[in-house]
């Protein structure tokens, strides 16, 4: 490396770690993309540099719902099995967020001792950083409209996907969701060595296709799928009445796996971490011990105890998160195990500025089980009215809806409206859930 590289990449790693606990003692947020921005202008090329030093190889796990739990799942996985591990945990999955991830892990000279570098990547930036990373692994969970005003349609991203992909080496094993007929579509025109995870469990199939889908046309020929049955969204068993598009051969039997925490979309997760867990070689009986002990990332199903009541936040952030949420709280509430929820509806840069989302969401229900629903946020009158529009399907369950402008007001409301033995359920947009977590932990991120 020449003099003048070795000084740049010595003042970025000066940067990655000073800058982040100023930010984080001045109360600014959690330091986790500004270093990497300024590391960026200081050495163009830092994400190339970083990520050839990783050993064993660079995992890139993009998609719109789950990025964060899978990669806090197999980094748990590889770590019990001795790895070394750099990861992105702070969910900033930008290009200046991967940055400072990688540069707060290595040593004073810009050295990096990882065998392995798990990056979690938004998936519009993933075809600009699939070069420079050079990844041994990709990990494509889904795709789902989120945030229309930045990414557009899921089949243009799908696109993009295989124009950055198709260059890499064969050797790069890509794992996909099979599920997922865009992904399918995806991993079958790919030249790569392709692995397919997904369900086959029909007795968890939605009663009908929810009508907030994305992709229920096929995407060789357009006609309309024919779905055997869906287990969330556009994902399920399907094949094609007009050519011979059909879902893959999974590689991977989901009945013989346990899942990580509640809910259909964590049995996804819980797949694609085992499946990318296996392609590394590492023993079944370990990859299901540790799904046996694991832990939430914050805001995914994260549970808490506050002044000894239990609370479960969910993140919700677009509509197949929330459906999928709601559908979690709905199976607890006819257990008789929660009464409360909490609704936050944020529009920062973070959540997306549109949140007309909201209307492609099956509130209803959520109101159909009636009980005390309290909602807030910067678009709490938003979500009230989406919720009036939602009382119809009432019947002759009683509810109770709390608007509270202010979040604490709106988080202390909830609390007493939650019985010692119930769950308080938390269903917050990304600012709001991290809004949520520094009110009820005095931590944003831990």
């Amino acid at each position: 490396m020449k003099l003048l590289d070795r000084a740049r990449l010595a003042l970025a790693v000066i940067v990655a770690k000073t800058v982040p606990p100023i930010i984080r003692k001045l109360g600014l947020g959690a330091g986790s993309v500004l270093p990497g921005e300024i590391a960026r202008r200081l050495h163009p090329n830092l994400l190339a540099l970083l990520c050839e030093q990783v050993r064993e190889g660079v995992i890139l796990i993009v998609g719109t719902n789950g990025k964060t739990t899978t990669s806090l799942l197999l980094r748990t996985i590889l770590e019990e099995n001795g790895a070394k591990i750099t990861h992105n945990a702070t969910g900033a999955n930008l290009i200046n967020g991967l940055i400072t991830a990688l540069l707060f892990d290595t040593n004073l000279l810009g050295k990096l001792n990882a065998d392995y570098a798990i990056l979690e990547v938004d998936e519009n930036i993933f075809p600009l950083i699939v070069q420079p990373c050079q990844p041994t692994i990709i990990l494509g969970l889904n795709l789902f409209r989120d945030q229309l005003d930045r990414y557009g349609e899921v089949d243009a991203i799908s696109e993009k996907w295989q124009q950055a992909i198709t260059p890499l080496p064969l050797t790069t094993t890509i794992i996909l969701n099979a599920d997922d007929p865009t992904l399918c579509y995806l991993g079958n025109n790919l030249p790569q060595n392709v692995l397919f995870f997904g369900l086959t469990e029909s007795e968890l199939y939605l009663e009908e296709i929810p009508h907030a889908v994305d992709s229920i046309y096929c995407p060789a020929c357009g006609a309309s799928l024919d779905y055997q049955g869906v287990y969330l969204s556009h994902l399920g068993d399907y094949d094609c009445p007009s050519c011979d598009f059909t879902k893959a051969k999974l590689d991977i039997y989901s009945p013989e796996w346990g899942q990580i925490l509640v809910g259909i979309y964590n049995k996804y997760n819980t797949l694609a971490a085992a499946l990318a867990s296996q392609a590394l070689n590492i023993p079944t009986s370990n990859i299901e011990k540790t799904i046996k002990t694991f832990r939430a990332a914050f805001g995914r199903a994260e549970e808490l105890n506050v002044n000894g009541k239990s609370v479960r936040i969910l993140l919700s952030k677009n509509p197949v998160g929330m459906n999928e949420t709601i559908r979690t709280v709905n199976e607890i509430k006819q257990q008789g195990k929660a009464q409360a929820t909490l609704l936050i509806l944020n529009d920062r840069t973070p959540d997306g500025t549109d949140v007309s989302w909201i209307w492609d969401v099956d509130t209803e229900q959520l109101v159909s089980q009636g009980g005390t629903i309290i909602i807030s946020g910067d678009r709490v009158y938003d979500l009230a009215l989406r919720i009036q529009y939602s009382q119809e399907t009432l019947n002759d369950a009683q509810l109770n809806l709390i608007i509270k402008e202010d979040l604490k007001e709106a988080v202390e409301t909830a609390l007493n409206h939650t019985a010692p033995d119930e769950t308080l359920h938390i269903l917050p947009t990304y600012s709001a859930m991290l809004e949520v977590r520094q009110l009820l932990t005095g931590r944003k991120i831990q």
